[in-house]
């Protein structure tokens, strides 16, 4: 999709001299699910190792979602391969501070959800940081800890991920290499990157118990995981970066047996992966000529069409140019690239050659499908597409993928109650749901599950916002198809993984219309792995379509757009729709129509700006970007890439 063969070659190789930027080993795979399994065949290899010799494992173990698959895999080797943890000793990394082990938000809990139930570990051998430890006992709880692993015969493997301010652990910017475990301070971007779990940041701890750097560093073997394009600026500074306090996880590189496994998307700012014509010679084709040419024109800030043969060779790609024959040509090739993919038109411009344009011109009348995983990311990532496909004819239809009922404050429950109840006053059993409602309400706990009174209700708000946006862009209301897939209805941010039905529904919806053309969110940075789980429900019913023989599957264009939290890079886009002052205004107010999430979205990520805000400065990023290349100047740019599944 946004990477080539050739791209991947280059992350996959082991050759030492592609990693001359990298000050830690750095072993990519092709994504989380391979990689944890890894992660998870090395660590049960030394289990069954030690235990033919008759000596105990000690683990360090980490929490959150990047070792989850992990664990499901550990728990797989021991249900169905017999893998015993009886010679296991564990000891968790981190825990918030207060906590009560029973808390939906407790480390205990989760890891007695994702692993310990599922296990024959010994009761006693499974350590985690006591969150309920009094204030004055923490001092010593702690030295007790550190002693604890001392006397296991010290950490044979410690499991790590990496936050985004580069913290291991709990170990914020500004810990010390020799820091061991104690109560800590968490910093605002580490609660901000929590709020979502304790649903709102006011409700995140502001202190945690965790090991110390030194405590970690102490580990015969070191293993950090890292998943997502969330993940790829941080780990670039993390592998290729000085070492600096600021960033605890660079302290890693000075570690004798450390390795970072990576998934491509987390890799992707690796100079390797990203720029790999400054680490060796490349095998040069059409996108990485693309990428590379965008690439160099942005570092030198001057547009394509006057970079120069010298202005490649300073910059690693001189064979390039022996290989096209001038900068000119190169040039001259990547711009008409470039302008190609730009169109007025993102159903096909009737009667005119579309040969050079991204979409194709038959039928004129096209019917798009627009997949939208919760019920705002329409407008949010594509309003301006949508609203151009509704101008010029064609048959737009939405598809809302889940119902987004855990993104609304309690607040609005209330509102909307209030206004059914002074309408029907009269209506006694209404009151009563209400009185109801409004007492479980005051008496929640940060985090609880709502009631699926509660959830049901939420829902309904989502969908009336979405009907009213549908409305304002003039799709028609029975264009709009609420799919509620029961993967996500769990009321909690965790979901389910997707089941067959949430693919039958899928395909159903999808022989039903019979797109020629279809939008869907290829935005894998959403926080929560719902446009991620979205996406992979879609290819599912899509392989199957194509299986099943279902003839118009033939003649479907599948286009991917990006969410709230990240932009296609520009070398990636296929298709780019400009948007003029007037639609950007039409987009914004579309977005305006989705009231709960206005002002304060209940899950706003690592950005705190309202989705409007992100979106227009997102949309005329891309336009500048496209403009300092040399090309034609727009307001505002949407981007798409073509996924080819057939």
């Amino acid at each position: 999709m946004a990477q080539t063969s050739t791209l991947k070659n280059l992350a996959s190789n082991t050759n030492e001299e592609l990693k001359k930027f990298e000050k830690v080993n750095t072993l990519i795979h092709e994504d989380s699910e391979s990689a944890s399994f890894y992660v998870a065949n090395e660590i049960a290899g030394l289990i069954r190792e030690r235990q033919k010799q008759g000596k105990k494992v000690v683990l360090g173990l980490a929490t959150g979602s990047t070792p989850t698959k992990v664990y499901d895999f550990l728990v797989q080797f021991h249900q169905k391969d017999g893998l015993s943890f009886k010679n296991v000793i564990c000891f968790n990394l981190d825990e918030y501070y207060p906590m009560q082990p029973d808390s939906i938000h407790s480390y205990v809990r989760f890891m007695n959800e994702h692993l310990f139930d599922h296990i024959d570990i010994k009761k006693e051998n499974a350590n985690i940081p006591d969150g309920t430890v009094s204030k004055k006992e923490i001092r010593a709880y702690c030295e007790n800890y550190e002693q604890k692993i001392i006397d296991a015969g010290g950490l044979d493997i410690q499991i790590l991920g990496i936050g985004r301010t580069g913290h291991i652990g709990f170990n914020e910017p500004g810990s010390s290499i020799q820091s061991k475990t104690r109560l800590v301070r968490l910093d605002r971007v580490t609660k901000l990157d929590a709020a979502s779990d304790f649903f709102g940041q006011e409700n995140v701890p502001s202190r945690a118990l965790t090991m110390g750097v030194g405590s970690i560093m102490n580990a015969h073997r070191i293993i950090l995981m890292a998943w997502g394009e969330g993940k790829s600026q941080i780990i670039q500074q993390a592998v290729e970066g000085e070492i600096r306090e600021s960033v605890p996880a660079t302290f890693l590189q000075h570690h004798q047996n450390c390795d970072f496994i990576l998934d491509e998307a987390s890799a992707s700012f690796l100079t390797r992966v990203k720029t790999p014509w400054l680490v060796d010679d490349c095998e040069w084709n059409e996108k990485l000529i693309k990428k590379a040419t965008i690439w160099l024109s942005e570092k030198l800030e001057k547009a394509i069409l006057k970079l120069t043969n010298e202005d490649y060779n300073e910059y690693g790609m001189g064979s390039l140019v022996a290989e096209i024959g001038s900068a000119e040509q190169i040039n001259l090739k990547v711009f008409n690239q470039l302008q190609r993919t730009i169109t007025g038109w993102p159903g096909g411009k009737p009667n005119a050659d579309n040969s050079q344009r991204p979409e194709r011109e038959l039928p004129h009348q096209k019917r798009s499908l627009i997949f939208s995983p919760h019920p705002d990311d329409d407008v949010i990532s594509m309003g301006g597409t949508l609203l151009r496909l509704v101008d010029q004819g064609h048959d737009v239809h939405v598809a809302y993928q889940t119902s987004g009922n855990i993104a609304v404050f309690d607040d609005e429950v209330i509102r909307f109650l209030d206004f059914a109840t002074d309408i029907e006053r009269d209506d006694k059993q209404l009151q009563k749901r209400f009185k109801n409602i409004r007492q479980f309400l005051s008496e929640k706990k940060p985090g609880q599950i709502d009631s699926s009174e509660i959830q049901e209700i939420k829902g309904l708000i989502r969908k009336g916002e979405a009907l009213a946006a549908c409305r304002y862009c003039k799709v028609s209301e029975d264009n709009a198809h609420f799919l509620n897939l029961p993967f996500y209805e769990t009321g909690a941010v965790k979901k389910k993984p997707h089941s067959e039905e949430d693919i039958q529904i899928t395909y159903d919806l999808l022989n039903k219309i019979q797109p020629h053309q279809i939008f869907a969110a290829g935005d894998l940075s959403d926080p929560h792995g719902t446009h991620r789980v979205c996406l992979q429900i879609i290819f599912k019913a899509l392989e199957r379509l194509v299986a099943d023989k279902a003839d118009w599957v033939k003649d479907c264009y599948v286009w991917l757009y990006r969410g709230a939290w990240q932009e296609w890079d520009i070398s990636d886009m296929e298709m780019t729709i400009p948007i003029g002052p007037k639609d950007m205004a039409r987009k914004i107010s579309a977005i305006f129509k989705h009231q709960s999430q206005k002002d304060a979205a209940m899950f706003p990520g690592n950005d705190e700006r309202e989705f409007w805000q992100r979106a227009e400065q997102r949309n005329k990023e891309t336009a500048n970007k496209y403009n300092a290349l040399g090309m034609a100047e727009y307001e505002a740019m949407e981007g798409f890439v073509r996924y080819h599944f057939n």
